[in-house]
């Protein structure tokens, strides 16, 4: 297997016409941003199994994840999905309609609103987070259990230290 990509032959390509250019942040951003639409195209032939898009795959999850009763506001769904509150109201009529989840009085506030994942819902996330992690094991094969640790550990630094200028 060769360590060569495209952003390698980018890097190259920096490197003859620009050669005073240190132009290595390009390797790891430009890296990142290729994986991220490849891993993405990866993803969703999956989620498509289930009928899902990445974003309702990502809702479903999201309830299921947050333990009986499997409810949250709309607030702090969109926030945790980093949509906007539009987006996020037509996401949940979408899921709505489909009997995926439900709107319920929020007992704490007579005024709000909590989505709440159906039993409909549940099985299907349920059904398809198996195969899920099945299919992100498959995409992360060619690294080794610890270089993965590694790589998880290194973009969590990035991360954090980007969310935390926000």
């Amino acid at each position: 297997m060769t360590n060569e990509d495209h952003v390698s032959t980018v890097l190259a390509q920096w490197a003859a016409e620009r050669p005073d250019l240190d132009a290595s942040p390009m390797g790891i951003i430009g890296r990142i941003s290729r994986l991220a639409l490849t891993m993405d195209k990866e993803l969703e032939l999956v989620f498509m199994q289930f009928g899902l898009y990445r974003w309702s795959f990502d809702m479903l999850a999201t309830l299921r994840r947050s333990g009986a009763p499997y409810r949250l506001s709309p607030s702090t769904l969109f926030r945790s999905m980093m949509v906007t509150s539009g987006t996020m109201t037509n996401r949940i009529d979408r899921l709505e309609e489909k009997g995926l989840v439900r709107r319920v009085p929020d007992p704490e506030d007579r005024r709000g609103i909590l989505v709440e994942l159906t039993e409909q819902g549940r099985e299907l996330i349920d059904t398809a987070l198996p195969t899920h992690v099945a299919n992100e094991e498959h995409i992360l094969k060619a690294l080794s259990k610890e270089e993965q640790r590694t790589l998880a550990a290194l973009l969590s630094k990035l991360l954090s230290s980007l969310e935390h200028q926000s």
